[in-house]
């Protein structure tokens, strides 16, 4: 038997995952939500999914090809799995030459400019929902409401979200059990029908989303459930304190982005913390963050904010909660 012994850098554990895997198991993971939101928005939903998908490849193919003059990487699916999450974080209902500077900024200055997947610090999707909130606010708040399979797209009718009329309601000194009357039930809100963005729909199939991950072990527990359990604790001692000004834990839990932010984009792999205690403080930051802003914000939602924000705080989390070195010297005394 040899007694040389090999060292080699980390990592030691291998695995049959690859990045390409893991990517298509979040499209598949994501399927029942488009579906959904194809059933309730019709073909606006087709053509913005299909525009952000095949920009969003575009430009990383054509920034890596002729800009970085690299391999390009797009089989990877990264490109395809932000696109398909900028998709989920816009109106069915938006022009497309809007939709391809959201996927510009998403891949081109949000990924690529910082090195490539595994150097962004900030998830790709959401910068670019930001940046096009921001710079087409008309655009970007025009929700479509569901009226079943139709093949109108920017002549889709618009209104209010529930999030936005429960906001601007009682900023109008409406109470909340006025306002309920107005926005659909709580049942309705689970499997999907109310105005928003394609991924604020059908809380079940981003559920069942998220369940799959889990059980494929594409993502822990930690960072959703610790997210959807602030968000519910926070609002439930507000409704508990005044009912009349604040909603109920479970229509925050069904409305808005908090669903498909909780699941599918604050479990990024680069831009979410390594280590369990670290998601578990992350994902408190983000149900807090979200619920200040949905309650004295601006904004009738937050969540694109919140994990913005938490993101920048990853590196801090993973410096200084990680787990001991093996070997390293503990003294005594």
């Amino acid at each position: 038997m040899s007694s040389i012994l090999n060292v080699s850098p980390s990592p030691h554990q291998q695995s049959a995952e690859t990045t390409r895997k893991l990517m298509f198991g979040v499209v598949i993971a994501l399927a029942p939500a488009l579906a959904a939101s194809v059933y309730f928005f019709g073909t606006g939903a087709i053509i913005v999914t299909l525009v952000s998908v095949l920009a969003c490849v575009a430009t990383e193919y054509l920034i890596q090809k002729f800009i970085l003059k690299t391999k390009p990487s797009v089989s990877d699916g990264s490109a395809v799995v932000t696109g398909l999450l900028l998709a989920f974080n816009v109106p069915s209902n938006l022009p497309v030459y809007i939709i391809i500077i959201g996927a510009i900024i998403s891949i081109g200055v949000a990924k690529m400019t910082f090195g490539g997947l595994g150097s962004n610090p900030f998830n790709p999707a959401l910068v670019g929902r930001v940046f096009l909130l921001i710079s087409f606010p008309v655009q970007m708040t025009s929700w479509p409401v569901p009226t079943g399979f139709k093949t109108g797209y920017l002549d889709a009718v618009t209104g209010a979200t529930p999030l936005g009329i429960m906001s601007e309601g009682i900023k109008n000194g409406e109470t909340v059990a006025a306002l309920m009357e107005k926005v659909p039930s709580h049942m309705q809100l689970f499997y999907g029908y109310m105005g928003g963005s394609m991924g604020e729909i059908a809380a079940v199939a981003l559920i069942l989303g998220g369940l799959y991950m889990i059980i494929r072990k594409i993502i822990t527990w930690h960072i959703p459930v610790t997210i959807l359990l602030t968000v519910a604790v926070f609002t439930g001692i507000l409704w508990a304190v005044d009912p009349t000004k604040y909603a109920d834990p479970l229509f925050h839990l069904l409305t808005g982005g908090i669903m498909l932010g909780a699941i599918f984009m604050a479990t990024d792999y680069v831009t979410s913390p390594m280590t369990a205690k670290g998601m578990i403080i992350y994902g408190i930051g983000i149900g807090v963050i979200t619920v200040l802003i949905r309650t004295w914000g601006a904004y009738p939602e937050g969540v694109s904010f919140a994990i913005l924000i938490m993101n920048a705080f990853v590196p801090l989390l993973n410096m200084y909660i990680k787990p001991k070195r093996f070997g390293k010297e503990v003294k005594h005394g």
